[in-house]
């Protein structure tokens, strides 16, 4: 460091590492992909959590079934299932947030369902380098989202802390079954609707 600059304040947390790998994203990640997906008639969210995902569904008009491993309290829960072990699907569309760690062994599945048109999911950015399972799959589009989500733990939601300041990067990974070629790279901004309406103006 330069004599005389100052240290910049890191605002970024580290949370202790949440049981299954629950992880909650903000409500605008998957409010902005509704707007520009069109995912109709239903979705399937087999990672719902706290239901942020079939919540934003249902409000863009989409029937929404949100399953998960493990009963988090969400009052529109379709019960408890382990989805690598589901044998049929729910929806057409499955859209989820999965456990990063298995995130491949999802999208893998999910593609397999029989009546499965496609799949949207959440994932690292900086894992994309080294996801080489992605070549033999139908990946239509990445989403990089914008600015940075936090996604902290769901201990630390439950406890009413405001998370901010996340320090990794995210996008979601579309996959269309129908699909052939090379996946287009977009951005997926929080204010864009925001931004277009005081453009128009």
């Amino acid at each position: 460091m330069r004599p005389g600059k100052a240290l910049k304040k890191l605002e970024a947390h580290v949370w202790e590492r949440e049981a299954n790998e629950h992880y909650v994203e903000p409500d605008w990640c998957s409010r902005r992909l509704f707007e520009e997906e069109d995912f109709r008639p239903a979705i399937w969210d087999p990672c719902a959590g706290f239901g942020r995902i079939p919540e934003e569904a249902a409000k863009q008009g989409l029937k929404a079934h949100a399953t998960d491993i493990v009963d988090r309290g969400y009052s529109a829960f379709d019960g408890v299932q382990n989805f690598l072990t589901a044998e049929a699907t729910r929806a057409p569309v499955i859209v989820c947030n999965p456990p990063f760690a298995t995130a491949s062994h999802f999208a893998v599945k999910a593609l397999s369902l029989e009546g499965v048109e496609q799949v949207a999911m959440i994932f690292p950015t900086a894992r994309l380098n080294a996801a080489h399972w992605l070549r033999d799959t139908p990946l239509a589009r990445v989403w990089l989202m914008t600015p940075r989500p936090s996604m902290p733990p769901g201990h630390v939601i439950a406890t009413g802390e405001k998370p901010g300041g996340g320090k990794m990067d995210f996008c979601w990974l579309v996959w269309d079954r129908a699909y052939s070629g090379t996946p287009a790279i977009l951005w997926l901004h929080r204010d864009c609707i925001e931004l277009r309406m005081k453009l128009n103006d």
